[in-house]
């Protein structure tokens, strides 16, 4: 009787626990929500935001946040964290951009300097904190897998918006949009190559490449890079990101293959 009361009490507490979770969770997904508009409000102008772009920033925004709820389950805290409230203004910032590059009838040529100033500040704003959610998850001890991904999914979706806006600028060609899609591809791969999908080692050279696709595509929105410059950083880019996954394939191969081996 005692152990069914004691498991009894930890499941409410753990139900609980859980609830206060969701509840933070949707209030900083929800005032972050309440900024962005704000934020489409005050720079829609200077940024040549219509009503197209605010709409589809809005979609990327509510789509990210409830992919982001519906994997609660696996932060293992009570609270959602500064780390994840750092990331979801991240992702904020990469839904207004997405919004942008994909809808916006003046985006690309017809965009005025000044709009590409204020959105190159805003990303490196945005990557910036980049390194400010992974310090506070550190400090506060509240590294999770659930923020693992949050960063990594906001990252990898900021990285594609900003090859297709390199294209779309004419900062490079078509084939910059490979710099933004060879992490989906991978995914894609994962699937269809078991391989693929053993876990990789904690790696600095993978997350300064992951640093270098930011800064370099950062850097093609603002006016004053221009062909042929903007093509070199793009295709430096890209190197590294192929040498990148290439390393990482080659490991996962080679750890099955010892497998099989010892097997």
């Amino acid at each position: 009787m005692a152990d069914w009361n004691a498991g009894h009490l930890e499941e409410r507490a753990a139900r609980r626990a859980h609830r206060t979770l969701s509840l933070d969770a949707y209030a900083v997904t929800m005032l972050v929500a309440v900024l962005l508009v704000a934020s489409m409000h005050f720079f829609g102008d200077v940024l040549g935001m219509d009503t197209a772009a605010a709409g589809t920033a809005f979609v990327i925004y509510a789509v990210i946040s409830a992919i982001a709820l519906g994997n609660l389950h696996t932060h293992g805290f009570g609270r959602y964290g500064l780390a994840n409230v750092v990331t979801t203004v991240r992702a904020a910032i990469t839904s207004l951009t997405g919004g942008l590059v994909l809808a916006s009838g003046e985006f690309g040529s017809s965009l005025h300097d000044d709009a590409l100033w204020v959105l190159g500040f805003l990303v490196a704003f945005a990557l910036t904190l980049d390194g400010v959610d992974g310090y506070l998850a550190r400090k506060t001890h509240t590294a999770s897998r659930f923020g693992a991904r949050f960063d990594m999914e906001v990252d990898a979706l900021l990285i594609f918006f900003l090859s297709l806006a390199a294209f779309e600028l004419d900062k490079a060609g078509i084939w910059v949009l490979l710099i933004g899609l060879m992490r989906y591809a991978y995914v894609v791969a994962q699937a269809a190559f078991p391989a693929l999908q053993g876990e990789l080692p904690p790696s600095w050279r993978r997350k300064a490449i992951c640093v270098v696709q930011g800064v370099a595509l950062c850097l093609l929105l603002f006016p004053v890079v221009l062909p042929p410059l903007s093509t070199w950083i793009a295709v430096s880019a890209l190197a590294f990101l192929t040498y990148s996954f290439a390393v990482d394939v080659i490991y996962l191969l080679r750890a099955v293959h010892r497998g099989g081996a010892a097997s």
